[in-house]
């Protein structure tokens, strides 16, 4: 029953998924988008990594730097035209940290992590918002970080746009609510995805995991079925929220340092 339940929940949907390759949060979406009867257009930076998530999706590749107006727009105008009014969703996972104090970080930084955290999804709902509300409405979700819903160590800028990203989506769910769009967003602690892999000891997620009450971090698959049941009809009254997914981290009092 389960398994019949998952695979019709978005027959006959079309979503775009923004930052599909890597092997980490975005490819898992694109397996549970479409394990649940979804078409695809994978979009990624890297031309490799969308043509390699696409395949393994049967869904559609699109190269594009989503940090620019014009190849965001692009990445809608081929969503049109290949799905028309089937499209009616958008997963945007893009973003990335880049640690450091507030005193060492410098003006580049802060523009580059503005960039890469939050100017993509203005533009995902600038653009996109009115063609799915033109295509009688849909669904636009977002991942954001705990590190935006809460204070860990050398992490101001990310957290800063992070939790910026969060309070846009609120908004953005204000404005589109009334045009048939929920917006919402997850906020994840650490999850085993291959740029986390490559950036932390083994020893430090450890012991990260020893702090969260459910005794792990996440894997990109926990994080890819909160996005699935939010796209589906199962969140038709879900708009507006940032929902931590963190293993109840945010319950404890450890301190990650």
């Amino acid at each position: 029953m389960k398994d019949q339940l998952q695979s019709g929940l978005l027959d006959g949907q079309a979503f775009i998924m923004l930052g599909a390759g890597g092997d980490g949060i975005g490819t898992a979406t694109c397996k549970a988008l479409r394990a649940a009867g979804a078409s695809l257009l994978c979009v990624d930076k890297d031309a490799e990594q969308a043509r390699s998530v696409a395949a393994a999706v049967n869904g559609i590749a699109h190269t594009a730097d989503l940090t620019s107006r014009s190849e965001m727009q692009s990445v809608f105008e081929v969503a049109q035209r290949v799905f028309g009014s089937d499209l009616r969703g958008v997963v945007d996972v893009v973003g990335a940290a880049q640690p450091g104090s507030i005193q060492e970080t410098d003006d580049e930084d802060i523009e580059r992590q503005v960039s890469r955290n939050l100017r993509h999804a203005w533009l995902a709902i600038q653009i996109g918002g009115p063609v799915l509300a033109a295509n009688g409405g849909g669904v636009m979700t977002f991942v954001g970080s705990l590190a935006g819903c809460s204070v860990m160590p050398r992490q101001a800028v990310y957290g800063m746009t992070k939790a910026a990203l969060h309070h846009l989506v609120r908004y953005a769910a204000l404005e589109f609510g009334g045009r048939g769009l929920r917006i919402n967003a997850v906020a994840p602690g650490f999850v085993r995805t291959p740029r986390i892999l490559a950036s932390f000891p083994e020893t430090f997620l450890n012991a990260v995991a020893k702090s969260i009450p459910l005794g792990r971090i996440a894997e990109p698959e926990d994080i890819a079925k909160v996005i699935l049941f939010l796209s589906s009809n199962l969140a038709d009254y879900v708009s507006g929220q940032v929902l931590m997914l963190d293993g109840g981290a945010s319950t404890a009092s450890q301190n990650w340092q």
